[in-house]
């Protein structure tokens, strides 16, 4: 990133306030004195080679110095502006007293801008707390979401390439027998299996991974789908009034885990090719061609809240919308729960032991 957006910010012509950018807009606009300016949006995010990265010219890539500071607590790993070597980590909530890091880092090629305002994220949560079953009444009353919540951009790779699988498995079709005679006479179903090799081509198209394990991946996953179209080419104003976190996956590590997202569509392709009522695959080998990829940042609303002195996560899509969170559980709320079905159920035994 560039030494304004990371120092200075974007200072406004007016007020000489820093802009912030403004979620579900083109431009970035000053809290004061409302001074506004457009991002010039034109053009489309490229994909890079991903095979000339990875033979050594990753230091011809675009990089820049990234100043960043680690949380002890969950190993978040966020850029910070000049001169702040404390604050609280968005992930965790955890206060963050640590030495800054300064790295060299690939620039992001693209960045999914936020759509959600904070106040619509705040809305989500709301409703989502409302919605949850067994939750502590004090939750609800208690929740401090607007005091905590930061909109963050998540590091992403996302991966193209083409995939030739050469097979060997094994064809099972089905048949009926008769068996038992009498009253246990019966149909019964068996599998006739056959010898079956081939191969499979299939096309992969933004494979995404997330380059962090600061949150756990299935929650991270949740989050899913990004409308990865509308990834805009990146720049500095989109990250104004936000934070970013720097990736911890490194691109071929990004690879080995897009691999493991692909293998079950190429599983599907050798057993749609099989054919068969059923299918069993003994052996695969898998080859790998015109591999690109990009880097993306995709935007979340996090909150950190504490309930009872225990760490809670809450993330928003901020271009969907969409909810996923850790929550606590009501303990009284679920044995009054258990009790009450027991209550219910030893009802119904002795209503009908009396018929």
């Amino acid at each position: 990133m560039s030494e304004t957006a990371t120092t200075n910010g974007f200072p406004c012509r007016q007020c000489g306030a820093n802009l912030e950018f403004v979620p579900g807009t083109t431009s970035i606009k000053c809290p004061f004195c409302t001074t506004e300016n457009q991002i010039d949006a034109a053009g489309t995010v490229s994909e890079q080679d991903f095979g000339a990265v990875l033979a050594g010219l990753e230091q011809a890539a675009p990089h820049a110095e990234h100043r960043s500071i680690r949380c002890q607590a969950c190993a978040a790993e966020v850029e910070v502006p000049a001169n702040v070597t404390s604050m609280a980590c968005c992930f965790c909530g955890t206060n963050i007293v640590s030495q800054v890091v300064c790295t060299s880092r690939v620039l992001p090629h693209g960045v999914l801008p936020f759509g959600v305002t904070r106040e619509q994220a705040v809305t989500a949560f709301r409703r989502w707390v409302s919605s949850l079953w067994f939750a502590p009444s004090r939750l609800k009353r208690e929740s401090l979401i607007e005091a905590n919540l930061h909109g963050v951009y998540l590091p992403t790779w996302t991966y193209d390439c083409r995939t030739d699988t050469r097979y060997m498995g094994e064809r099972g079709d089905a048949y009926y027998v008769t068996v038992g005679s009498g009253n246990n006479r019966r149909r019964e179903r068996r599998i006739r299996w056959r010898p079956a090799a081939g191969h499979v081509r299939t096309f992969f198209d933004d494979v995404l991974v997330l380059a962090s394990d600061t949150l756990p991946r299935a929650m991270a996953q949740n989050l899913e789908p990004w409308d990865l179209k509308a990834a805009l080419p990146y720049k500095d104003e989109y990250l104004a009034g936000f934070r970013a976190e720097t990736y911890q996956i490194d691109l071929k590590g990004g690879w080995g885990l897009a691999q493991n997202i692909m293998a079950p569509r190429i599983d599907d392709a050798i057993r749609a090719d099989i054919g068969g009522d059923e299918q069993r695959i003994h052996q695969r080998h898998v080859t790998y061609s015109d591999v690109t990829f990009k880097h993306l940042l995709v935007p979340v609303w996090v909150s950190a809240y504490r309930f009872r002195g225990k760490a809670y996560r809450f993330l928003v899509n901020a271009r969907t919308g969409e909810v996923q969170g850790e929550r606590p559980w009501s303990v009284w709320k679920i044995s009054l729960a258990i009790a009450a079905g027991v209550i219910v159920v030893g009802f119904f035994i002795l209503l009908v032991a009396r018929s």
